[in-house]
């Protein structure tokens, strides 16, 4: 019973088949063959965006920093929430290649910073000059850290904000299937419809073995990304290696349907904890459920072997209620979400 993360699960057999197809023969390297070059249309239709710019990455990390050092200056001012996957799980990347560019995070419940918030920090740091540094870009993670999701309408309230302080919009998507498959509305609607200038579109998290794409829908944004991408080490001799993936969950919906399962494993997991006398922390919109559970049900769960993380504090091992994160994959067994839920009742 794995719930630590949606990445502790392997690549869908899809994924598979496409790695395995697109190894046979000799293809042109650095991405200028044509898996790479269908695998960047396939996208460009999903997103209805046919002049983006798509690349691809191996990981999230490396596409969200070089996002980041491709919109903000050194001495660049990059408004993220507090709990932000860059501000507490990039061990610095962002700044590292962006030359200095800094983090400036926002508070906000349930992973979601307001647009009230970002109003008052856009302006403050209007009138830094040159010792506070300059506003450079905003960042939102969509799904959130906190398992949430931004509707298009929160989406472009945020844009809105950014492009009148003459700043772009990033969107660390690394479960954007998975806020795709809880809003039900067409990828558009919640990138460039919506105002996002710049998107990591994750597929590791996804049922891809390592594969992120990178998507700037406005291709002057996208000027000089290539040597960037090429000296942080993301060119990659054999492109279609990452490409294939993306290729083959884009394919026929595959992406969707993933997500879907995965979301709908982890409301079962919050039926399951409510029922047993827990508590959540913040609504279950995506793959992730933040919980209290009765220190009882953790001590039985830990026991059988269950794995998950304790959130946010993870020193909460004696607490009661016990604060946990669960996260479910395309590929989390059922059994296992019906075992998790009968530790939990006794």
């Amino acid at each position: 019973m794995n719930f630590a993360s949606d990445n502790a699960y392997g690549a869908h057999p899809a994924v598979l088949r496409a790695l395995a197809d697109c190894n046979a023969g000799a293809v042109m390297g650095y991405g200028a063959d044509p898996v790479t070059a269908r695998a960047e249309a396939a996208i460009r239709d999903l997103f209805e965006a046919p002049e983006a710019v798509i690349r691809f990455a191996a990981t999230g990390t490396a596409a969200n920093a070089l996002v980041c050092a491709q919109l903000s200056p050194a001495g660049g001012r990059i408004y993220c929430h507090q709990d932000a996957h860059i501000q507490t799980s990039e061990c610095g990347a962002p700044e590292f290649f962006s030359h200095g560019a800094k983090l400036v995070t926002l508070a906000g419940a349930e992973g979601r910073m307001t647009a009230d918030t970002l109003a008052e920090a856009l302006r403050r740091g209007a009138g830094g000059g040159l010792n506070g540094g300059r506003n450079a870009m905003v960042s939102i993670t969509n799904a959130t850290e906190w398992g949430t999701v931004y509707a298009p309408d929160q989406v472009a309230a945020l844009a809105d904000l950014a492009h009148g302080a003459g700043v772009p919009l990033h969107v660390d998507g690394a479960r954007f299937a998975n806020a795709a498959a809880s809003l039900g509305c067409a990828p558009a609607d919640m990138t460039w419809r919506a105002g996002v200038d710049a998107l990591c579109f994750g597929g590791t998290k996804n049922g891809a073995m390592a594969a992120e794409a990178v998507v700037f829908f406005d291709p002057a944004l996208a000027a000089g990304f290539d040597f960037r991408r090429k000296q942080s080490g993301h060119v990659f001799s054999k492109q279609r290696f990452l490409a294939a993936q993306m290729l083959a969950l884009v394919s026929d919906g595959l992406w969707l349907d993933l997500a879907i399962r995965a979301n709908a494993l982890a409301s079962r997991l919050a039926e399951g904890v409510l029922a047993a006398g827990g508590g959540l922390l913040a609504p279950v919109q995506s793959n992730a459920v933040f919980a209290t559970i009765p220190a009882g049900a953790h001590r039985r769960a830990r026991a059988a072997g269950a794995i998950y993380h304790l959130w946010p504090d993870k020193s909460a091992e004696a607490s009661d209620p016990v604060p946990i994160r669960l996260v479910t994959s395309w590929d989390t067994p059922d059994t296992d979400v019906e075992a998790f839920i009968a530790l939990l009742a006794g």
